[in-house]
């Protein structure tokens, strides 16, 4: 039989069936896009979830689809990669999205706010409940359709030169924190400063800041900042489970082949799911060898965190006065979080503390 023949009268689900799909996948043309990452080559995790997408959409096209990917600063700064995508200076970004609050507040929904919604309840709402129809609604104003691009899990409340013991110390610290975050740490007195990941160490060493965040032990293991400020901080209030993005040009992704936008949506889930595993199967570890090397752990005192939740929700209620975008998703997100903090209550909550007791 003719293959046009053959492929015409199979139908899709015979040709699958039949083991010819890659000849099909094989037919596409060569495509060769750019990704822009905002995170340096060093951590492995995050700048590696990119990475990762990028092997994997390379492997299932063979070799027809390659996204070659590049640091923070090699194609444009970490922090212009929105504009990057949104102009189709390149066709793709690895970001997080609180990264651009300055463009709009609403980015920060798709990544964390304070007190938001942890790894598992973020990946819910934007996989299960409605959070990837109301953001790809957003960015399209950017010209963006984005994917997940994996999650840190909830972070450490970062590297303080002393000990954080009420919210008085907060008072005029200047602490480098990422996106969105930053609002509420100035609500309650702090000093807030958006430093790209490749510079926070020399910030920090110079004592241009006073302290200073990133994601948690294993990455912060990796920059050094144990070196400059021994006292390490939990929780990272501002960010539960904050959820990274790939964000592609809207022109570039509708000029794809059915088969490479499945391709390509499948090759971020599975960097998103390793992201995270990555993370979790190493942060111990880490934590092990900082403590061990002198790092002083120290748990954010009730009254600051108290003032932080108070200011968080403050500000929520602000925004929805006067951006629709805002008041749009963070009603659905507010109401998501409210019904899943329910059910963690009774179970992933009850059975942690329960398991996190006992000697093992």
């Amino acid at each position: 039989m003719e293959r046009r023949s053959f492929v015409r009268n199979a139908g899709l689900a015979g040709v699958l069936a039949a083991g010819a799909a890659p000849a099909i996948v094989h037919a596409q043309s060569t495509i060769r896009w750019r990704l822009a990452s905002s995170f340096p080559k060093s951590l492995d995790t995050i700048y590696g979830a990119a990475e990762t997408m990028s092997k994997f959409v390379k492997d299932m096209t063979g070799g027809k689809f390659e996204i070659s990917v590049h640091a923070g600063g090699e194609l444009m700064p970490a922090f212009g990669v929105v504009d990057g995508v949104q102009q189709a200076t390149v066709e793709m970004a690895h970001t997080a999205p609180y990264y651009f609050f300055g463009k709009d507040p609403t980015f920060a929904l798709g990544c964390a706010i304070p007190f938001g919604l942890n790894s598992r309840q973020m990946t819910a709402w934007m996989v299960e409940g409605n959070g990837m129809k109301l953001m790809r609604e957003f960015y399209n104003n950017f010209n963006i359709i984005n994917f997940i691009g994996g999650n840190t899990g909830a972070q450490m409340g970062g590297w303080w030169r002393k000990e954080i013991k009420s919210l008085a110390d907060v008072k005029g610290a200047k602490f480098r924190i990422g996106g969105f975050g930053g609002r509420v740490f100035e609500r309650i007195g702090g000093v807030p400063q958006n430093i790209p990941g490749g510079e926070i160490y020399q910030s920090l060493e110079k004592g241009t800041i006073d302290a200073a965040e990133w994601v948690g032990p294993y990455d912060d293991e990796k920059l050094g900042f144990n070196k400059v400020a021994p006292f390490y901080a939990y929780p990272g209030w501002w960010e539960g489970g904050p959820e990274l993005d790939f964000y592609v040009n809207n022109k570039a992704y509708n000029a794809l082949s059915a088969e490479y936008k499945a391709i390509l949506e499948a090759a971020t889930m599975y960097a998103a799911t390793e992201m995270q595993a990555k993370y979790d199967a190493r942060n111990p570890a880490a934590l092990k060898r900082l403590v061990g090397g002198g790092a002083k752990l120290f748990r954010f005192p009730k009254d600051m965190m108290d003032a932080a939740f108070k200011e968080a929700m403050a500000l929520y209620g602000e925004l929805g006065n006067t951006n629709p975008a805002w008041k749009k998703i963070y009603a659905d997100y507010s109401n998501f979080r409210r019904d899943s903090n329910l059910w963690f209550r009774f179970t992933e909550a009850g059975f942690d503390d329960f398991m996190q007791q006992q000697r093992l």
